[in-house]
């Protein structure tokens, strides 16, 4: 997240980015998907998710032409600095005798363009080879005040992330450990509980999740004060995990319901549901902010557009594959807020350690990306507060800035841990921001600088195929609607309440 360009790294083929894409888009959000599909009626689901996925994809594209746009720009600018250098060691060298022109000089005027325009135009320009955070894009293309608003919605989002992650972890381990009295396997038979249940001896099932809540922040809260990194190795180890858990639960939904024991009858819509489906469809299609990372490195870009509209078909026909044998699958009253842990029972699944595997699976993967999101968290509020020349004092920059990193997530998480809810509301507000928001305006400033240096007619070789300004003014209103659509249920149902 932070403005600064970075070095590309490794390059990896078109199809390896392809991979990562999937991976970095197919997360926590989809374990959350099946109790909202249940929730809202499978069918205005279905078409809610593809309409989103659209949407996302036109957005991607958007990020895309104004990452080129950027690095155009810098190109540019480096460009007019050796031009400068090269001029200052000519106009040295020559000036003692300025009205000679020598063969070597006339070989260089000869090679000079006689436009530099035509300089401008190269397709070479728009390569993507500087990786330009959406911090620094925010930074070249937006004035003051949109610069702190898009932080802002970053740091936003990056806390309904966070406590997401801390309320996640402590739920799951609730739901595996809390015993029932008529429950032999050692976990919840039916998703209704009462968090004043026994759990064990004298405590209470909302007792052990505060437990498990100080745990989880004493084990990894600590990180937030230090930098820490994403090694290649931990992201191998929870992407197998990932996969071999979406697997299980397909394969087991579909066995399942096979042998004519699927107990779910999804409606086709119900519009009380529409608020935390529209907030997980959108926290779920979350790529946008971390594109610059996973786009640059790309080898070959020529086909760019159409490997990501790819991407994109495989996720939705994913999303819809693991939510609809799911609510087939499962009563909708019974879908856990953690898709993972209606499989964490004796009815659904023989064997005891897969059900712990399955059970126990958002602790391990959620646990790895906490103390990343955390650390990008303190670095975007040290940047939003950062001035040019000016250091922190220790105590600010080493205490200040990750207490209140750290500190209203898990205030957030002990207060609720309804998982739902969290992802609706952050993918709803700073989900919306982020995904709809921020390229839209990106992309907009981005054209309009690009004419402003290298003329009008200039076509950016990374240009979105929704180039019209009206695809712009379209997902602007759409967020505008789905702010309002969220805001205004809200209102209603604490009314009702």
């Amino acid at each position: 997240m932070a403005g600064e360009i970075t070095e590309t790294g490794e390059l990896y083929s078109p199809y390896v980015g392809l991979v990562y894409m999937f991976n970095l888009i197919v997360g926590t959000g989809a374990l959350t998907m099946p109790k909202a599909f249940a929730t809202a009626g499978w069918l205005v689901s279905l078409v809610l998710l593809v309409f989103l996925g659209f949407m996302s994809f036109v957005t991607t594209t958007f990020v895309m032409e104004a990452m080129a746009a950027a690095n155009a720009q810098l190109r540019w600018k480096r460009m007019e600095t050796h031009k400068e250098e090269d001029d200052d060691d000519d106009d040295s060298s020559t000036a003692s005798d300025s009205d000679i022109l020598t063969p070597d000089s006339y070989e260089r005027a000869e090679k000079q363009p006689i436009l530099s325009v035509q300089r401008r135009t190269s397709p070479n320009l728009f390569e993507i080879t500087d990786r330009v955070e959406m911090g620094q894009m925010a930074s070249m293309f937006f004035n003051k005040v949109g610069v702190n608003l898009f932080y802002f919605c970053i740091i936003i989002y990056l806390y309904g992330d966070l406590a997401i992650y801390a309320s996640a972890v402590p739920f799951s381990l609730m739901q595996v450990t809390c015993t029932t009295d008529n429950d032999s396997c050692g976990v919840e038979t039916d998703a209704k509980y009462n968090d004043t249940d026994l759990c064990w001896g004298p405590l209470r099932r909302v007792d052990a999740y505060h437990i498990y809540l100080a745990i989880f922040t004493l084990l990894l809260g600590p990180f937030t004060f230090f930098d820490v990194q994403k090694t290649k190795y931990l992201q191998i180890l929870t992407s197998l995990m990932r996969w071999i858990a979406f697997a299980i639960m397909i394969v087991l939904a579909l066995v399942r319901i096979g042998k004519g024991h699927g107990e779910g009858h999804p409606p086709l819509a119900d519009p009380s549901g529409l608020r935390n489906l529209l907030g997980v469809c959108v926290y779920s299609f979350m790529c946008q902010h971390s594109l610059p990372s996973l786009v640059t490195p790309v080898s070959s870009k020529r086909y760019l557009t159409r490997l990501v509209f790819l991407d994109y078909v495989l996720i939705l026909a994913f999303y819809g594959l693991l939510s609809f044998t799911a609510i087939f699958c499962f009563r909708g009253d019974s879908l856990m807020d953690m898709y993972t842990l209606n499989f964490a029972r004796c009815d659904v699944v023989g064997l005891a350690a897969v059900r712990l595997f399955l059970g126990l699976f958002p602790v391990f993967t959620i646990s790895t990306n906490f103390p990343i999101i955390a650390v990008t968290l303190r670095n975007n509020w040290k940047t939003l507060f950062h001035r040019e020349g000016g250091t922190y004092p220790w105590v600010v920059d080493r205490v200040v800035f990750p207490t209140i990193t750290l500190v209203p997530p898990v205030l957030v998480a002990f207060c609720t841990h309804d998982l739902e809810s969290l992802v609706g509301i952050t993918g709803a507000y700073a989900g919306t921001g982020i995904q709809f928001v921020i390229p839209a305006f990106l992309v907009y400033h981005c054209r309009k600088d690009t004419q402003v240096t290298f003329g009008y007619g200039t076509v950016n070789k990374h240009r979105s195929p929704f180039h019209h300004t009206f695809w712009v003014g379209f997902v602007l209103l759409w967020a505008f609607s789905c702010f309002f659509f969220v805001t205004a249920n809200i209102v209603l149902s604490e009314t009702k309440l």
